[in-house]
């Protein structure tokens, strides 16, 4: 069942994670229009940007797209009209560029950036760009795009406010793409097409079966049925024209759906003097990907009604950096993966079920790798295991002092063939952990590589479940060093 989980914008990070930053959640490829052709069945394009609307896009020297000269070589510059099109409607930026590579878009530092004392805004979206609706009854949309008696708001007033904030959402951004004039009939061409979004909700039954991972596959299979009933039980064949055509196929509102969750921003928003919780499709904000530790957040200016995206207070940006949010703090890869459809081996959230008894020295456990803080906000003090450049502490090593079962009685020392007992029986679960996967992490990384025309859905399938052995693995060296550093 989904959950409405909103997006988590810290000001700051204490996670030292230099392996995952600016990882793409997939969710930002290669701008293609979802429906190619004006005569296919499945609908009609997107209308293209007016002429008119082009030229008059006011020049702002901080956001010219780059010069190809400028570009690396595996990111090229973002579309001229993507910039357009925000940009008449007093869309801005400043001081970034949105590229794009092989996962996607993304938007990266155009010049250096000093620490400052306070945050710095690098974008500026106004609400009317937006697609929004109240994550509580009375279902209160911002803009208000939905006409009084419209069907639309009959299937919007007919799901669940508890758990189907993502179906609401699909269902007003499948009525803008409809809706005349509408800004996101325009920027639904950079939006990813159903084979470039990696979300598990439009995966096969044969990819969820490479997930080696039982529950997570059958929790994917409850969504893709719930987001079929919706649409069988809505979009019937007795339903008006104006309705079907929103969705003439499962597969078309199953995309939309899938847009509604990957690109979701949840989080309070203020008009006046009405302050509302509402889960928000914020154009151009959405191409941010994500990062364990993020430099950016999002901030609501409520005098304007605009969202700024700003750069976290003390962040020193280098040109060519990738700005970042990060989506879910505190939640493990099961969840990016429903969500997002993207995983990592060192998320400082992910866990390992231990089941045995044994345990380990925590206050010893923290001192070896230089762990400070409380459980709930572990970070690592200088970045580096020792003085000859070794970082091998990141996330999975904040995540392993988590979730290892360990014991504490003030400065009391651990008795070392004690403590070395418990070392090895936790390891030995570990390896039986990994054995009872089909494959190795060797293996799943040759099939990846074999692999290069993959299906997004079957490549983020892949990972998720090398992911989760590389991340085993590496609580099984820390174990090893831990031995080596305090026991002997």
């Amino acid at each position: 069942m989904a959950s409405s989980l909103p997006l988590h914008h810290p000001s700051h990070c204490l996670i030292s994670n230099p392996q995952f930053r600016g990882s793409n959640n997939g969710c930002s490829p290669r701008p293609r229009s979802y429906f190619p052709t004006k005569d296919t069945e499945k609908g009609v394009r997107f209308q293209p940007i007016k002429a008119k609307a082009a030229t008059e896009a006011p020049p702002f020297s901080l956001f010219q797209p780059p010069k190809d000269e400028d570009s690396p070589s595996e990111l090229e510059p973002a579309d001229p009209d993507f910039y357009k099109i925000g940009y008449v409607r007093s869309m801005r930026a400043y001081g970034i560029e949105f590229k794009e590579g092989p996962d996607g878009f993304g938007v990266y530092a155009s010049k250096d950036v000093e620490p400052l004392r306070r945050a710095r805004v690098i974008m500026e979206i106004p609400l009317e760009l937006m697609l929004t609706v109240s994550q509580k009854l009375p279902w209160m949309f911002f803009p208000d795009i939905v006409p009084v008696g419209h069907p639309i708001f009959d299937i919007i007033n007919s799901t669940d406010p508890e758990t189907d904030w993502d179906l609401r959402l699909a269902c007003l951004l499948l009525y803008a793409f409809d809706k005349e004039d509408n800004f996101w009939q325009l920027y639904g061409d950079f939006l990813p097409s159903a084979d470039e979004c990696p979300n598990l909700l439009l995966a096969s039954e044969e990819e969820l079966s490479e997930l080696q991972d039982p529950n997570l596959a059958s929790t994917m299979r409850e969504q893709q049925r719930r987001a079929l009933e919706f649409w069988e039980k809505n979009w019937h064949s007795g339903v008006p024209l104006k309705i079907k055509r929103l969705a003439r196929d499962s597969e078309r509102f199953i995309w939309a759906l899938s847009m509604a969750q990957t690109r979701c921003i949840g989080m309070q928003m203020r008009i006046g003097a009405l302050v509302q919780d509402a889960n928000m499709l914020i154009p151009y904000a959405d191409m941010l990907n994500h990062s364990f530790e993020p430099n950016c957040f999002f901030h609501w200016r409520f005098k304007d009604r605009m969202l700024e995206v700003m750069i976290n207070a003390g962040k020193r940006i280098k040109k060519g950096d990738e700005m970042t949010v990060n989506y879910m703090s505190g939640q493990q890869n099961d969840m990016l993966m429903q969500r997002y459809g993207f995983s990592s081996p060192v998320n400082p959230w992910d866990v390992i079920p231990f089941s045995g008894n044994a345990r380990i020295h925590l206050d010893s456990f923290l001192s070896v790798f230089n762990i400070s803080g409380l459980h709930g906000e572990y970070y690592h003090n200088t970045g580096r295991l020792s003085n000859d450049g070794d970082t091998f502490v990141d996330g999975a090593i904040i995540a392993a002092a988590r979730t290892l079962p360990t014991w504490s009685d003030g400065d009391v020392p651990p008795i070392p063939s004690m403590e070395r007992k418990s070392v090895k029986e936790l390891q030995e679960e570990c390896r039986q952990i990994l054995a009872a996967f089909p494959t190795n992490s060797k293996e799943d990384q040759k099939i990846l590589d074999s692999m290069p025309n993959a299906s997004r859905t079957l490549e983020a399938a892949i990972k998720s479940r090398l992911h989760r052995k590389l991340f085993v693995e590496k609580v099984m060296q820390a174990l090893d060093i831990y031995q080596e550093r305090i026991l002997f």
